[in-house]
């Protein structure tokens, strides 16, 4: 029955009186018109019903992975499948005489389909990572290195079906074949493997994540993390330039991630004073008196100086000279005056270190470190913070009689003539 319908126009053109040989080919034009027109028709068709279906269900449904599918034109692919067997079932009645013709057809069809196959596969995988960064717990993840994985072994199996459909070879010898040429294959996708492997990595120990500030001397990268894919990292840097970073790279090199202080209560200010040593001295009772006007440290100085000038009269301290027995010195009060300022001040978290030290001395002086952290994270704000901090204690140190070190380059310094 399917064999004679083949014949129906072939037979009707030659009762027309035309010759076989040009019946054959216009039989051959007709039907693949009438099948690409019929093909057509019947995939605008289905597009408008899948398109009319996906709307009634996206506003009947609590989630918005169907917009995301619709967005990446999945239903549209879907709807070429039908006019595609469609026009596979017209091969045979167009190329009734053409043979060879037929397999070639349907070989090119058989290709098409595999292509189609992997678009369809391809908006599926990226709807589903769209979908998924939409959810807090997947937004600061990798997906897009996983997607590409997946899309990677998709196209391979699909090339090797289109050489399999080509060739007339079954798709298992392909793959016996590629077996012997491994090393070819891990050198031409040595950073598609190395990336993976990376990504992998990355997520599972919560290394990186989109959104992640870090900072990467070897790259230039100072910035926010915007993209993380199969082989590149991208980051954003602070004026405004993109990085792009090796994701293997982010395993094997050394880089700063500053989550962890923006998840905790304060940002680090460690930052020191550089006092010239020859302006450091032991402090006379005019200096204890004069010191006490300050008042956030005067009642320290008070309890304090009570206390020394006990010692020394029950060890019987001789204090015609200073360095004799318990002294204050102006350094030393002055430490205590900054670390109270820091305690007073509203910007710095009390919950956090928070100290004043002293460090070794150093070919221009003893640098007084202020170690502590601000409240406020952002840097704009912890710029500030910190400007204002060391604005005062600049500010406060002649009424200590200390001095911060700086070069000689000043016209006061400079010899006169």
């Amino acid at each position: 029955m399917e064999k004679g319908l083949h014949r129906v126009l072939y037979d009707y053109l030659l009762k027309t009186g035309i010759s076989e040989s040009f019946a054959s080919y216009l039989n051959l034009f007709i039907v693949l018109v009438v099948a690409l027109i019929l093909a057509y028709f019947l995939d605008l068709i289905i597009w408008k019903v899948l398109r009319s279906i996906s709307l009634k269900f996206s506003r009947k449904s609590k989630t918005n992975f169907d917009n995301f599918l619709v967005i990446n034109r999945a239903p549209r692919y879907i709807a070429h499948i039908v006019p595609l067997f469609i026009l596979f079932r017209f091969i045979p009645f167009a190329f009734f005489h053409f043979e060879y013709g037929a397999q070639i057809a349907l070989k090119g069809l058989q290709i098409l389909f595999v292509v189609l196959t992997l678009y369809i596969v391809k908006s599926l995988f990226r709807s589903i990572n769209d979908y998924l960064k939409t959810k807090p717990r997947f937004r600061d993840k990798p997906m897009d290195s996983y997607i590409q994985v997946f899309m990677i072994f998709a196209w391979f199996i699909g090339i090797l079906t289109i050489f399999a459909i080509i060739t007339d070879v079954l798709i298992w010898k392909f793959f016996t074949a590629l077996g012997a040429g491994s090393a070819v294959i891990l050198l031409i996708f040595k950073d598609s493997i190395l990336g993976l492997v990376a990504s992998i990595q990355v997520s599972i120990n919560d290394m990186v994540r989109i959104g992640d500030w870090i900072t990467f001397e070897k790259y230039g990268a100072d910035g926010n993390v915007s993209e993380i894919t199969l082989a590149t990292v991208k980051v954003q840097n602070f004026d405004k330039t993109i990085t792009t970073i090796p994701t293997y790279a982010l395993i094997s090199d050394s880089f700063k991630n500053w989550r962890g202080m923006e998840v905790s209560g304060g940002r680090r200010i460690k930052r020191a004073l550089i006092i010239r040593q020859k302006s450091i001295r032991f402090l006379t009772d005019e200096d204890m008196e004069s010191f006490k006007k300050i008042q956030l440290i005067q009642p320290y100085l008070t309890t304090r100086n009570e206390q020394i000038s006990a010692y020394n009269k029950t060890h019987e301290i001789n204090k015609e000279l200073p360095i004799n027995g318990r002294n204050l010195t102006n350094i030393g009060v002055f430490r205590k005056y900054v670390n109270d300022y820091l305690q007073s001040n509203s910007a710095i978290n009390k919950g956090m270190t928070l100290m004043v030290r002293q460090l070794a001395p150093t070919p221009q002086g003893i640098p007084l470190e202020i170690y502590a952290f601000s409240s406020d994270k952002r840097w704009e704000n912890y710029e500030y913070i910190m400007a204002d901090i060391f604005d005062h204690l600049l500010a406060a140190l002649p009424y200590f009689d200390l001095e911060v070190f700086e070069l000689p380059v000043s016209l006061d310094s400079l010899p006169s003539k």
